[in-house]
């Protein structure tokens, strides 16, 4: 199991997956609110497991200087120095009270990355996947190498996650049968970005759709984990009602009657209450 580093005593490095989504935790966003430097590097640190010397090899200080700034005995003002250990941490400029160009393209992307998944959600839905798919493609791109380069923020990761699953779920209608696993694969990868944040409506949403992509590629037995783990997750009645009937569909594939059978009796129950969709009404079940 992974542990925290003190601020003085020896580091003990922290898994991969976790340093790479560092800011999307909870955790982390309550540290980067408060825009303090201190709180940051130190947050910093522990997170990587590293010591004030190797902070001080990244941004260019010496270790007295890091032990400075942490104990708010030094302060950085300029914004030169500021912009610089944004860069160097992978921080967005705001974090650290810096406004700049590249700051404001930078949610010039998120509006309009959001904007292009829901308009390629209802492309979808109206039979036109293959422009869903066009859509999707460059943000997904996009998004992925700005998280290779080290910029983590929570709106990004998070935008990130929807936009692989909805390529995913486009991909869905497009591929021939034998491809299909391709489409499921994509969902898939939006789990790895979903579990940084501490969030069970985007958990059960997730999980729903890359079940769904898994019962369509055939993969039963995961198809109904994934779907029996966002019932599982589900924050409300709504949700839990959406990812039954796909449950149902992946239970009676697999021919397992007592499973499908219950789905659908407790999908029925929820009919009086849940919002109607095309799965969510009397007439699909």
């Amino acid at each position: 199991m992974d542990t925290f580093a003190s601020a003085s005593g020896p580091a003990t490095r922290r898994s991969a997956r976790l340093v790479s989504w560092r800011w999307a935790t909870p955790e982390a966003q309550a540290v980067l609110a408060t825009r303090d430097l201190a709180s940051i590097l130190r947050y910093y640190r522990q997170v990587h497991g590293t010591s004030q010397l190797e902070a001080g090899e990244l941004l260019g200080y010496d270790k007295t200087y890091i032990s400075a700034l942490e104990l708010g005995k030094r302060h950085l003002s300029d914004v030169g120095s500021l912009r610089h250990v944004a860069e160097r941490l992978a921080l967005p400029p705001h974090v650290l009270g810096i406004t700049d160009p590249a700051d404001t393209d930078h949610r010039a992307m998120i509006q309009f990355g959001t904007s292009t998944v829901r308009l390629a959600e209802v492309a979808r839905q109206c039979g036109r996947a293959a422009e869903a798919v066009a859509e999707l493609w460059p943000l997904v791109a996009r998004l992925e190498a700005r998280a290779r380069d080290g910029s983590t923020e929570r709106d990004v990761l998070r935008l990130l996650a929807y936009a692989r699953l909805n390529l995913g779920t486009a991909l869905g209608n497009v591929l021939p049968e034998e491809r299909l696993a391709t489409a499921a694969h994509w969902t898939a990868k939006s789990l790895d970005v979903v579990r940084a944040f501490d969030d069970r409506a985007l958990t059960t949403t997730a999980l729903r759709m890359h079940g769904n992509e898994l019962r369509n590629a055939g993969l039963l037995g995961a198809a109904i984990d994934r779907l029996t783990q966002a019932a599982a997750t589900a924050p409300d009645d709504e949700q839990r009602a959406a990812v039954l009937p796909l449950l149902a569909r992946a239970a009676g594939a697999l021919g397992n009657a007592s499973l499908f059978d219950h789905a659908v009796r407790e999908t029925h129950q929820f009919l009086d209450t849940a919002e109607h969709t095309s799965l969510v009404n009397p007439t699909a079940l």
